[in-house]
């Protein structure tokens, strides 16, 4: 009997996974991998200043070829629950649609592996290949929707340590755009954040004589660093964009010339920069607008350096045929959006992400239609069976 991906995604819902907490998630993939002939391993990393995070392994077979599919129980909070249609981890169907914290980001996406692989288990007698080698795992973290410390990255390194080595990686986060099939994500663009000050002179601003308004150089400065370009981007990304996210001069007089004047900003940058060189273009580009005459200073945040791009080749062609095949698109290659564990992944095999559509994720009643969670079972199985049969 095939495995159920919409009872499956429906149990993880209704386990209340509210990053950093368990919930109980992890629980239930042990006791369904564990009869399924996994080997499990559940272990909790921490950190001075961090949250607890208890963290996921689990393998069948013990030769190569590896194919691993990652991902996290972990859900964003789901806000003010009266709002919610439905209750956010009571995991139930309406109108064709499964709703709950999770259901798309990425308790579905688990689901649909997990089912998958049991299917390929069933069908297989219990092996990933029925005459050789192989082995499948799932990397389950707890930690991606929070700062990612006590999470994936030490769950590699604890599983490197061990000696394991992975060939092909799987990541189920919700990388379609509008429909299911129409995007797979083979890269992600690295994050930088900081804060740019400008220190002027207190004064009463009938006597501006007397101050320097930071203001003023902050506005020039801010307008300096997003009037050019910072690369015209290459065949795998786009180009890199500097926003702006908060101006702040903490100033409630309304005649006092400020003495401070600061602004928050983001960068998404692709792999023409790193973090130290762009952070020196920015540097240098806000000197170059001060002319020596604003008194200014960057404070760079712990920031995300993880730009990477699996280049197309077998392994990309093997999941795109598999999706084409079973929603009739041709999905995109695509390197747009946030940041994910695949930033971590990706420096210890090939990582591709695909998952269900991602429009409801993090909001209120974030949902899946059923037939969504069918599809992609679907995919994963086909993709998994295609992978052992090469």
């Amino acid at each position: 009997m095939s495995a159920d991906p919409v009872a499956l995604t429906r149990d993880l819902i209704r386990c209340p996974s509210v990053t950093p907490a368990e919930g109980g998630a992890l629980a239930f993939l042990e006791k369904t991998l564990k009869g399924a002939g996994f080997t499990v391993h559940r272990m909790t990393f921490s950190e001075p200043g961090t949250d607890d995070v208890e963290n996921f392994y689990a393998r069948i077979g013990t030769e190569a070829p590896h194919l691993v599919f990652a991902g996290h129980t972990d859900v964003v909070p789901p806000g003010d629950e009266k709002a919610w249609k439905h209750a956010p981890f009571s995991g139930e169907i309406a109108n064709g649609e499964l709703y709950g914290r999770g259901a798309v980001d990425m308790k579905g996406g688990v689901a649909c592996a997990v089912a998958a692989v049991l299917d390929h288990l069933a069908a297989n007698g219990g092996k990933p290949q029925k005459n050789g080698n192989g082995s499948i795992s799932f990397l389950i973290t707890g930690d991606e929707e929070s700062i990612a410390v006590n999470g994936t990255p030490k769950l590699l390194a604890w599983a490197a340590a061990r000696g394991e080595k992975f060939d092909h990686c799987i990541l189920g986060e919700p990388s379609n755009q509008d429909e299911l099939g129409d995007t797979i994500k083979i890269g992600r663009r690295g994050s930088l954040n900081g804060h740019l000050i400008v220190t002027g002179k207190q004064a009463h601003v009938a006597y501006p004589q007397r101050g320097i308004n930071p203001i003023r150089g902050l506005v020039k400065l801010i307008d300096a660093l997003q009037s050019e370009p910072l690369d015209a981007g290459n065949a795998n990304f786009q180009p890199s964009n500097l926003e702006f996210t908060t101006i702040d001069v903490g100033n409630k007089t309304v005649n006092l010339i400020p003495g401070e004047a600061r602004a928050r900003f983001n960068v998404r940058f692709n792999d023409c920069h790193t973090l130290e060189s762009l952070k020196a273009l920015l540097e240098a580009r806000a000197a170059k607008a001060s002319g020596g005459t604003i008194s200014f200073s960057f404070v760079w945040e712990p920031s995300n350096a993880g730009v990477f791009v699996t280049k197309p080749g077998p392994f990309t062609a093997l999941v795109a045929e598999a999706v084409a095949e079973v929603t009739g698109r041709k999905p995109a290659l695509s390197t747009t959006g946030g940041t994910s564990d695949a930033r971590f992944i990706t420096h210890h095999c090939p990582v591709v992400e695909f998952g269900l559509v991602g429009q409801t994720m993090h909001a209120i009643d974030e949902r899946v239609p059923v037939g969504d969670l069918r599809a992609l079972t679907t995919i994963y199985r086909k993709i998994i069976d295609r992978y052992f049969a090469q």
